[in-house]
């Protein structure tokens, strides 16, 4: 089978096209299809045959970006098998069969119907097959070839980075390299020269040029100025086809920046300054600034401002502000107009980064001259000293002088002074001062050891300008004088065993004196010697502030003593010298053999019976829960009540009984008992008064004489006639009950009814000669009738 192909349309292209199929048929291997065995369908039997070529053809080759009305020819197939009279049918299969290449299928003609785009797909792998027509059987073996895209110079060169920012120093050596740039060509670089790219320049010179092969940026002038020209645009342009006509060409923009070196010094606008600065102008503030240019930035324009001579280095300070690179002027010492009315000064402004290469440009500093004049200014009042310290002892009388202070006008008018002391705290109203003369006086009685300290502001003025006042501050010392006597320093518990030995130290005292210690740092200690010996204990001075208590007898014991009280007198080493008394208060304890205390007071007792603490709490308890059973009791009986009536339909005679008690003999309320114990101290019969009673009481006369003459007996009975005859008793029997003593006896009664409200006769006096054993008890009788006779 032979395969023809136009693909090759001008006389290039048709040697190349004969070179490639030369090359193809000898070297590629060209595509072939040998029938080295073939199969009978009908049959099963095989025939081997002799291998002989069917059909040959070579790689197909189509031209991209074809744009004319008619499909584009690519190529012809042909089988052996064909005689020309159409039995033979070509079949084509693989990519872009039927939609990109199309087969005539009796002539084997292969079309493209579409542009095709190389940079997308550079070939296609179709497969082609020959068949009969008639019976549809495959004449040849399926065969695979390819068609390629053959590559045209549609593609320009881009630069993919673009545009490009880069920068390069300053006073660069010619030829330094800048950025090297890269273009890129779709196209294929393996044919023809569609993809071989130039480089060239189009804005930039002269002070930049390009490498055409490498792209390689570099500068083109020696030492280019930032200060003169700081930005460049430079436009490098890439071209296809190695630069020849015809050829597609891309460009792009590189922003160029010189960046800076320190190539340039600073320098001051002027040789010569002046500044004013007022006498009033505080110490430690800014007073002016001063400025060098220097035409470079960032650190190569950082300096420094010194002030390298002039009679006011010593007034006057510089430094420099880093962020406006600006010298500031501030003072040292205060000014005084009326002494020194201007200074010179001659300030130097420095780099602090060299950069050596350039050093031939230099020096990089200047030198300029201040000149200060001081300006005159009325002053306040100055004080002849920054602070006062003055003393004056407590208890000084009111009005007594502490010091002076003193200020005066430094102008040259010395106006009069005003002196004031500053009421802003509590401490200020201690104090007065004299308005002319500044001498500070108290105005209460200080006591040293409640403050020992004040601190005033003493305000002064010129009376021609009160506005201009300056303060002094003023400390007052409270000086010490011995008006306070020593003390205990502390509250002792002292304890003495009851098996101490005499001479035995129970403890050791010390004394403390609100006085400072000019006034009270000996202590001396003894005891009161108002009083007798003390028999039990001793006090002996250790003469170091400190005094020890001492036992002078031995076997102490708690029950017959069980507190002491030694009372301590305490002076002190001042002048004049104040003493005070203290008492200490002794405790008897119990002790171990080494000293050690076991029990005092009820611990010792308790322990002396032989019951624990324990044994105590429980019987306390029992004690509490009988009085709880107790009261319980009580308070359940006094809450029983029983009905009067037992039973409402029960309407016989009942006796009504009253569990209520009586008041006992106190109760001389509730009735007349008199009546009942003597029948002549008996009152006329009293009718009940609910209702009204129709028997007529017997006469007053009539009973009274009765009741003198008549017994008991016969009292009783008249009482029982006068109730079966009253018509207002109950209408049931009721018990009256009678009891009677009889008359008063001559030896008087020995009950308690009137024992309150009558005198004793009885003189207890004789009790106090009984003895101690009834001494209590005639205190006791003396204070009743005490109170009796009061």
């Amino acid at each position: 089978m032979r395969i023809t192909s136009t693909s090759c349309i001008c006389p290039v292209l048709v040697c190349l096209c004969f070179v490639q199929r030369c090359y193809g048929a000898a070297h590629h291997g060209s595509i072939k299809a040998t029938r080295n065995q073939t199969k009978h369908i009908e049959g099963e039997t095989e025939v081997h045959h002799r291998p002989k070529r069917g059909w040959v053809w070579n790689q197909f080759f189509v031209l991209e970006e074809h744009m004319g009305p008619d499909p584009q020819y690519v190529g012809k197939l042909h089988s052996n098998s064909d005689k020309g009279d159409g039995s033979v049918k070509y079949i084509l299969t693989g990519e872009g069969a039927g939609t990109i290449f199309i087969i005539d299928d009796t002539t084997g003609d292969i079309h493209s119907t579409k542009s095709l785009d190389r940079e997308q797909k550079t070939h296609y792998v179709l497969h082609a097959q020959a068949i009969d027509r008639r019976t549809n059987k495959p004449l040849e073996p399926e065969s695979e070839f390819i068609i390629k895209v053959q590559d045209i110079n549609d593609n320009a060169p881009k630069f993919t980075d673009g545009p490009y920012i880069v920068t390069v120093p300053e006073m660069s050596e010619m030829g330094t390299s800048v950025l090297q740039v890269t273009a890129t060509d779709a196209d294929d670089p393996t044919y023809g020269n569609s993809a071989r790219v130039v480089y060239s320049i189009l804005q930039g010179q002269p002070y930049f040029s390009v490498d055409p092969k490498t792209g390689i940026i570099r500068t083109a002038l020696h030492n280019m100025d930032r200060e003169a020209r700081e930005h460049y645009s430079v436009v490098i342009q890439a071209k296809d086809m190695a630069g020849q006509v015809g050829g597609l060409s891309g460009s792009t923009t590189v922003n160029i920046t010189l960046t800076d070196v320190n190539d340039n010094p600073p320098r001051f606008p002027q040789k010569h300054y002046q500044l004013y600065v007022p006498e009033s102008a505080q110490v430690g503030s800014a007073v002016g600034k001063i400025k060098a240019n220097d035409a470079d930035t960032g650190s190569n324009a950082d300096m420094k401002y010194t002030i390298i001579n002039g009679d006011g280095s010593g007034v006057f300070s510089i430094s420099t502000d880093k962020e406006t690179r600006e010298g500031i002027l501030s003072l040292k010492k205060p000014l005084n107009y009326e002494k020194k009315k201007s200074y010179t000064l001659n300030i130097e402004g420095a780099n602090t980064h060299l950069d050596f290469r350039f050093s031939h440009l230099g020096p990089f500093k200047d030198v300029t001259m201040l000149k200060i004049i001081v300006g005159d200014v009325d002053e306040p009042p100055l004080f002849t000293m920054p602070s006062y310290v003055m003393e004056v002892y407590e208890n000084a009388k009111i009005g007594t002088a502490v010091g002076t202070v003193t200020a005066q006008d430094p102008d040259m008018a010395n106006s009069l002074v005003r002196y004031l002391i500053d009421h802003n705290t509590e401490e200020d109203r201690y104090f007065t001062i004299d308005a002319s003369t500044g001498t500070i006086k108290t105005a209460k009685i200080f006591d040293r050891e409640e403050t020992p300290w004040y601190n005033i502001t003493v305000t002064a003025s010129e009376i021609d300008n009160p506005g201009l006042v300056s303060h002094v501050p003023v400390g007052v010392r409270i000086l010490d004088i011995n008006d306070n006597p020593p003390e205990l320093a502390r509250e002792y518990d002292v304890v003495v065993c009851e098996n101490a030995k005499p001479g035995q130290v129970i403890q050791t005292i010390t004394a403390t004196d609100k006085d400072n210690s000019a006034n009270g740092a000996r202590f001396h200690f003894f005891l009161d010697e108002g009083r007798s010996l003390n028999p039990n204990f001793t006090l002996r001075d250790n003469e170091d502030n400190t005094a020890s208590i001492l036992t002078r007898r031995k076997k102490y014991s708690r029950i017959t003593q069980d507190i002491y009280y030694l009372p301590v007198l305490i002076s002190d080493g001042g002048v004049p010298s104040l003493s005070s008394s203290s008492t200490l208060t002794i405790k008897v304890c119990a002790c171990e053999r080494d000293g050690q205390v076991r029990s005092c007071h009820a611990e010792a007792f308790l322990s002396s019976a032989g019951l624990s603490t324990g044994a105590l709490i429980a019987i306390l308890l029992c004690v509490l829960i009988l009085l709880a059973i107790v009261v319980l009791f009580i308070t359940l009986r006094r809450n029983k009540k029983e009905p009067l009536i037992i039973s409402e339909e029960d309407v016989r005679e009942n006796v009504v009984t009253y569990d209520d008690e009586g008041g006992g003999e106190e109760d001389t309320e509730a009735f007349d008992i008199t009546a009942l114990r003597n029948p002549s101290a008996a009152e006329e019969l009293k009718y009940r008064r609910d209702v009204h009673p129709e028997v007529k009481p017997m006469p007053r006369h009539h009973t009274s004489t009765s009741l003198d003459s008549i017994d008991v007996q016969e009292f009783i009975k008249q009482r029982l006639a006068e109730a079966d005859l009253d018509p207002s008793v109950p209408p049931y029997d009721s018990l009256q009950t009678y009891a009677y003593e009889g008359h008063r006896s001559e030896a008087g009664s020995i009950s308690s009814l009137d024992s309150a409200t009558t005198h004793s006769d009885q003189d207890y006096n004789y009790l106090e000669d009984w003895g101690p054993e009834f001494k209590k008890l005639a205190e006791l009788y003396g204070e009743i009738e005490s109170e009796r006779t009061t």
